[in-house]
């Protein structure tokens, strides 16, 4: 009847005669049933029906016995039969979560603050005062910035955890596919950014120039290649030494990517739109020439990133999320440059880069978790049962028992002891225009725990999304959610301090 036997009747089959006529205890009631020998070839093989009337005792310890010879007479089966086990990075309670998570978290959160006090000294700068354009291009960078390390951590965190890094020609081929395909990306969506710029700075005004148009466009390229280049690296170096001292690299990787990111991303615009602003009167052809080198580099890296199959479809299928992530960023920075160019919200520059690097670093981690712990069960699109067809409830998604849900709850209650850590550090450091009162800090919170909140139930149904629809969440999910916390941030700090103006918060001095 089969040829495969079932795992209750392997001691019967694997041995030389009919069933022992006894239980585990002894003599007793005999077994009834009928079997049959193997023939000659060992492929014909009866399905043995048995009856035991044996004591409680007695069935244990044959289901005992019945599951040891299974495990050593059909390993081949057992191995295929049963599901990948996902590894022990997965089985984590809420404190072991927070301890791999708080230090990357804070690093990262520095690294904002720092970008922070950058971006509130830069804005009085001369290329900032005259081609304000430059500010729409801070959470669009920052942003891509973020996305492009955030999904090459995600992915490589991945690969790491399902041992698809573990040879020395795996890791390589890895690493040459991955660095290629983001300076692909940079490349093509900072000179998108800077189109983005040009026409989120022209609508308003209705004024159009053509060198600020080059001015930008250099910029944007330029500090997007470069920043992709070094965060890159950086990042790789990250995800290799978590696995070597037994991280999970899901709950380091992606702060740390942004931990210095933001900083080098913005010294870097900042920088590079300044030394070109020094040539516009004298050099005004040396724009289109560092637009023309980057795009010139562009087939080299397409070519090393078609090496690696990983990298290939990526190449071809992953444009979507970036460049839609690039233009939500845009209307973030657009709201940024119209609120700082009012002296009475000047303030609100120092705490952009704080708000909007917090929220995305928390919700890039649970992505990165949650499509971790998908892949693990198989491919995407494979496992329907994984993937809800409807919005999750919010008792769902932060206080069921599962580990992902563990997780949301953790990263959330990190946001107002992380915030009041970076505003005692922004406060200390003397940066800003604003005096940090009671009232100014409970709306900042109220801001910030409303974005994570929103965040984090968005990436709960958007990863499962499209993990049913068969899109793999790290190289999909990570830009438009990042994206969704430039925006938010950006939007809930602006309404925050336009609310301060409104009642009269004069000892907060928003705008002072």
């Amino acid at each position: 009847m089969s040829s495969k036997p079932e795992p209750k009747d392997v001691h019967q089959l694997n041995g030389t005669g009919p069933p022992p006529p006894c239980s585990a205890d002894g003599p007793g009631e005999p077994l009834v049933g009928t079997s049959e020998f193997l023939g000659p070839d060992g492929a014909g093989v009866e399905v043995v029906v048995i009856e035991s009337r044996a004591n409680a005792k007695g069935v244990r310890e044959e289901d005992a016995l019945l599951e040891n010879g299974s495990q050593s007479n059909e390993s081949d089966d057992v191995s295929t039969d049963h599901g990948p086990t996902p590894p022990s990075p997965l089985k984590e309670t809420s404190f072991s979560i927070g301890l791999q998570v708080l230090f990357p978290f804070l690093l990262a959160g520095f690294g904002t603050v720092a970008a922070g006090m950058v971006l509130d000294v830069v804005q009085h700068w001369e290329v900032f005062q005259k081609v304000t354009e430059v500010f729409i291009l801070v959470p669009a960078l920052l942003g891509l910035k973020g996305n492009l390390e955030m999904t090459l951590a995600s992915r490589l965190s991945t690969a790491a955890n399902i041992g698809h890094m573990d040879t020395p020609k795996e890791l390589w081929r890895m690493i040459t596919g991955n660095m290629a395909l983001i300076q692909v990306q940079a490349t093509v969506v900072g000179f998108l950014a800077s189109i983005a710029a040009v026409v989120f700075g022209w609508i308003p005004d209705g004024h159009f120039s053509i060198p600020h148009a080059f001015l930008l466009c250099a910029s944007s390229v330029a500090t997007a290649f470069i920043a992709s280049l070094v965060l890159g690296m950086i990042m790789i170096g990250v995800i290799i030494g978590s696995r070597k001292i037994g991280i999970n690299p899901d709950n380091v990787a992606t702060p740390i990517a942004a931990s210095l990111g933001d900083l080098i991303t913005l010294a870097l615009l900042s920088g590079i739109s300044w030394g070109l602003y020094l040539e516009l009167e004298y050099w005004r052809y040396i724009y289109p020439l560092v637009c023309a080198f980057f795009v010139a580099l562009l087939p080299v890296w397409v070519v090393l990133a078609r090496q690696s199959p990983a990298t290939r479809e990526v190449l071809y299928s992953g444009w979507e999320p970036v460049i839609i992530a690039m233009a939500i960023s845009s209307v973030g920075g657009l709201i940024l440059d119209k609120t700082v160019s009012d002296p009475n919200f000047a303030g609100m520059a120092v705490f952009t880069p704080v708000i909007n690097g917090v929220g995305g670093n928390l919700v890039a981690v649970q992505a990165s978790r949650i499509s971790t712990f998908l892949h693990m069960n198989g491919m995407p699109g494979e496992n329907s049962e994984q993937a809800p067809r409807r919005c999750p409830s919010p008792c769902t998604t932060f206080f069921s028992p599962d580990v992902n849900s563990r997780s949301a709850r953790v990263l959330f209650l990190l946001v107002v002891p992380g915030h009041l850590v970076f505003l005692y550090t922004i406060s200390c450091m003397q940066g800003g225009h604003t005096t940090l009162t009671l009232i100014f800090i409970i709306f900042y919170m109220t801001a910030a725990l409303l974005q994570v909140l929103i965040l984090l139930y968005i990436a709960d149904w958007m990863v499962h999304w499209m993990w049913g629809r068969g899109l793999d969440p790290d190289n999909f999910s990570i830009p438009y959610l990042t994206a969704l916390g430039d925006l938010l941030g950006t939007g809930l700090l602006a309404l925050s301090f336009h609310i301060l103006w409104l009642i009269g918060d004069r000892d907060t001095d928003v705008g002072d």
